[in-house]
């Protein structure tokens, strides 16, 4: 820990969470008189690497001045009045469970940003795709931020229309269908999650979700709170996605641009689980105790059916693309994500929020090298991937092979990598519910769970197998005569993601210290 004051703490956690908005702003002026004669192109998309890499630096701050000694208690805190007629705040702060967020996410969108200048994608103005990249980092940002509950709705919903636009505008084939389908199920589940925060609000006498956390649920009845947690859990689980209302996920995955798949993966699906977390958990407890059993298996389904969604899209002559398999996978692992949080116990919140964190890094690193790959070749179809003599990426770019490979075992949950302690901690939980959960059904839910493991492990060798193995001297027709290997740009956009994942794998208490804490203050109302 640096000793930073406090009035420094609130202004990085500010300008981490309004940077990127007046960024956005800067983004669409026109470039300065010093620019003339430079491409403007390149001028805004360096706009965009510096943003994103002064909201970085902030968060890095941030976490450096964070007392980690107290994890569990709101620092860097804003609170001031904002509509008094409603008793809504601008309330910021940040905690264990938020920290580890609001620093992935700042990573990523610098990550994205820097991977974009070197490679935009195909699409209308760079300026507008700037501006949209920018709007929707300060609504990820926001969302792990705020401590309010209409600010958090705002939040989550500022993300949805600059994600529509990557996808419609930047996106590959059926772009229109999938934007569409993307923002009409997430606004859906949307207008329920409101309805469900107005009633909690309105009955307590309050929004301020620090102090509805430590009142535990007790200004509330149980109908209240049994309503209050499905309406709010719907439109949180839409986001999320669990089965099955991820049916928007495959087609926005397959559509968007690289950068696009990096974020929905790696920031958007968090938003979904950590309402799960900040709000439901500790506002509405006895509610949450009736919805955990159908939450956890609503759960395990999701993980057995996106195991074998992308068993199927494996099979040769399915013609699966490998961002829609990368989509499916993201179900099976959310629903580790969602299994924890539904055994309300401390181990799986924080094996849920671990999950959260490992899935964001593994999976934006096989989007970014799905993404690389379907740069080269032309085309992320499987099929055509490993016709004839396949990629034989270990023989013919053995760098990106070696990176596919890792991040695969990295995702089925090898142990000493990031993908394996949320997951262990998730079933975990499930062997010892929360008292008044049933134990042999949560028993019933590991076991499948865990059977979900060695169906992802299968899916992701096959992957590998044949699009890393082959002869790499023998080519088709259709393939690229030459391969390139890992580029320099590239090479700077997955190290970090890569060093992670190891370092979290290697060393889980530098996660689990920050969350644990407050994990279990968060379960005990306030009072631990």
């Amino acid at each position: 820990m640096i000793d930073i004051s406090p009035s420094v703490m609130q202004f990085l956690l500010a300008f981490i969470v309004a940077g990127p908005l007046l960024g956005a702003l800067a983004a669409l002026l026109p470039p300065p008189p010093g620019l003339k004669g430079r491409s403007p192109e390149q001028a805004v998309l360096r706009h965009g690497v510096t943003v994103t890499g002064a909201v970085l630096a902030a968060a890095v701050a941030l976490t450096l001045g964070f007392d980690h000694d107290t994890p569990a208690r709101f620092q860097a805190t804003t609170d001031i009045s904002w509509i008094q007629a409603l008793n809504v705040r601008i309330h910021l702060g940040v905690d264990g469970i938020s920290l580890p967020l609001l620093l992935m996410t700042a990573l990523l969108f610098f990550l994205c940003a820097l991977y974009s200048y070197f490679k935009l994608p195909a699409g209308p103005s760079p300026k507008a795709f700037v501006s949209l990249l920018l709007v929707l980092e300060s609504g990820t940002l926001a969302t792990f931020a705020v401590l309010d509950l209409l600010l958090f709705f705002l939040a989550f919903e500022m993300v949805l229309i600059p994600m529509y636009f990557l996808i419609a505008r930047w996106g590959g084939d059926q772009r229109q269908a999938a934007a569409w389908r993307f923002i009409l199920f997430t606004l859906l589940g949307s207008v329920v999650m409101l309805l469900g925060l107005l009633l909690i609000g309105i009955n307590s006498g309050t929004f301020d979700m620090v102090a509805l956390a430590t009142d535990n649920g007790r200004e509330l009845t149980y109908t209240t709170q049994l309503v209050a947690a499905a309406a709010i859990g719907l439109g949180l689980a839409v986001k999320t996605p669990m089965w099955p209302l991820h049916s928007w996920l495959p087609d926005a995955h397959t559509a968007a641009p690289t950068v696009g798949s990096v974020l929905l993966a790696g920031v958007l699906l968090k938003m979904g689980t950590y309402g799960f977390v900040r709000i439901l958990l500790p506002v509405t407890p006895d509610g949450m105790q009736t919805l955990a059993p159908y939450l956890a298996a609503f759960a395990a389904v999701g993980i057995v059916y996106g195991s074998l969604a992308c068993l199927a899209l494996t099979r040769k002559g399915a013609k699966g693309d490998l961002k829609r398999l990368i989509a499916y996978s993201s179900v099976g692992h959310m629903g580790f994500v969602l299994l924890g949080i539904a055994t309300m116990t401390p181990t799986g919140v924080n094996g849920a929020l671990f999950a959260n964190i490992a899935h964001g890094l593994i999976t934006g690193l096989l989007f970014f090298m799905v993404g690389a790959l379907k740069d080269r070749w032309g085309t992320s179809d499987l099929d055509t991937l490993a016709g004839a003599t396949g990629a034989a990426l270990y023989g013919r770019a053995p760098r990106m092979g070696a990176l596919l490979a890792f991040a695969a075992v990295a995702s089925l949950g090898l142990p000493g990598l990031a993908g394996f302690w949320g997951e262990m901690l998730a079933l975990f939980g499930a062997f010892e519910p929360a008292e008044g959960l049933s134990r042999p059904a949560f028993l019933t839910f590991m076991a499948i769970g865990a059977f979900g493991t060695l169906l992802t492990a299968a899916y992701l060798l096959i992957v590998v197998r044949r699009v890393c193995m082959g002869d790499p001297h023998a080519r088709p027709d259709a393939a690229p005569a030459v391969l390139a290997d890992v580029h320099g740009y590239e090479f700077a956009a997955w190290t970090p993601l890569v060093a992670l994942t190891v370092l979290a794998g290697l060393w889980p208490a530098i996660l689990l210290g920050l969350t644990d804490p407050a994990v279990q203050k968060l379960l005990a109302g306030g009072n631990a």
